[in-house]
């Protein structure tokens, strides 16, 4: 019976372990896709995917003065830097054609933009950014190590 009661303790820490991430603040988050939409910029639809619901002014493609191009991480995941979530979807424009555009296109056009309804063969949100000293090196580090299953996987 003590060692039921041990293993329940193991499994309860770990859990725990887990949960302790703080998912309030800008979020960690990180995506593999099925082909190179790094150069595209992310708009946001509904959950069927029939409908955007957000998307960037043209002014709003950039991160710290640059524009706001995704971070290449280890074994072919990216960093987001600009928004991207789960229902996120990729236009056939670069973020340097939209960065240039003098208005947004209307939601019709974006919707004929849309490369891929489903890009993403897998995103996962680590948390906080604020928690990362040394963001990309820690991020490979946990690709490397195997062990972005104790984070939150999105997809």
């Amino acid at each position: 019976m003590a060692f039921v009661a041990i293993a329940a303790c193991k499994s309860k820490q770990t859990a725990t372990a887990v949960a302790e991430v703080s998912y309030t603040g800008e979020q960690t988050i990180i995506y593999r896709t099925r082909t190179n939409y790094s150069r595209y910029v992310p708009v946001t639809m509904n959950a069927a995917k029939t409908e955007i619901v957000a998307y960037p002014a043209p002014s709003d493609v950039y991160r710290n003065g640059k524009l706001a191009y995704p971070t290449p991480l280890a074994d072919g995941y990216l960093l987001d830097n600009r928004g991207v979530g789960i229902n996120s979807v990729f236009l056939k424009l670069t973020y340097e054609e939209y960065s240039k555009l003098n208005q947004v296109p209307s939601l019709a056009e974006m919707k004929g933009m849309i490369l891929d309804k489903d890009p993403f063969l897998r995103i996962y949100n680590l948390g906080t950014r604020s928690r990362f000293k040394d963001e990309v090196a820690e991020i490979n580090d946990i690709i490397n190590k195997n062990e972005l299953e104790r984070y939150k996987r999105l997809k």
